[in-house]
């Protein structure tokens, strides 16, 4: 395919389906958008940061020619999802969420179903011993867990302060993380309970995988509300890219 000056696409980035999507489209004028550098897409442009709000959004679309937007952000970064389908709808560009499918249990799974991070707290009994893999953010919504050991997975670097709750600690890796490095992490550690965010993906489901194996119990943070905007996967929104800017 032929470059296509009239064609920009802003690419809300973030995820692997994300940067699968930004080397596809390494013939088309695509800005990738990413909260932090730590996942540049070297075959697209990249922008770093946020826009400055719902009216920063708002000036960067129409001050860039922004033709559409794929949003293939994290599943539960709601806010810039919500922001964003909102905003493209009111300016009239296209919009479309490239969102992996859910995690779904199967035989042998344990899960339990939580609305939000307070709800899990809640699901690990007293004298539990607990392993937290939601990330560093918001843990604070957990609230006090108390009387149980509780273990919180950080991607490495080890963090300077104190783990987040009485009873615990933090417990520092560097993924992806295998199946069999899961099992024997679990088993050293005891665990009875992990709390993780349905986020999908097969990068990251070895925990799932090993926690079955070893008959752990999962509590599973549900989804967060989505846009009521058309939701796609990679296939589907390379291919919806690829239409518009035949029309371009």
């Amino acid at each position: 395919m032929q470059r296509d000056a009239g064609m920009r696409l802003l690419l809300l980035g973030g995820t692997q389906e994300a940067r699968q999507v930004a080397h596809e489209l390494h013939d088309l004028p695509v800005t990738v958008s990413l909260s932090d550098d730590a996942r540049e897409s070297p075959s697209c442009g990249t922008r770093i940061g946020g826009f400055g709000g719902d009216e920063g959004f708002r000036v960067f679309l129409l001050r860039e020619g922004i033709a559409a937007v794929l949003d293939a952000t994290h599943p539960f970064a709601e806010r810039i999802s919500l922001r964003s389908a909102r905003i493209c709808a009111e300016t009239g560009v296209p919009y479309v969420q490239l969102l992996r499918p859910q995690w779904r249990p199967g035989q042998g799974d344990r899960w339990h179903p939580a609305e939000d991070e307070a709800g899990a707290g809640g699901l690990p009994p007293t004298g539990a011993r607990v392993l937290i893999v939601t990330g560093r953010q918001r843990l604070e919504r957990f609230g006090p867990m108390e009387r149980r050991c509780v273990f919180v997975r950080r991607n490495g670097p080890a963090p300077a302060g104190p783990p987040p709750f009485a009873d615990g600690a933090w417990q520092v890796g560097v993924p992806p993380y295998a199946l069999g490095d899961e099992e024997r992490l679990f088993r050293a550690l005891a665990l009875d309970w992990l709390i993780v965010r349905n986020a999908g993906g097969e990068a990251s489901r070895a925990k799932l995988d090993a926690a079955r194996g070893l008959g752990m119990e999962v509590a599973m943070i549900r989804r967060p509300a989505r846009p009521d905007a058309p939701r796609v996967e990679t296939e589907a929104a390379l291919e919806w890219v690829r239409q518009l800017a035949k029309r371009s």
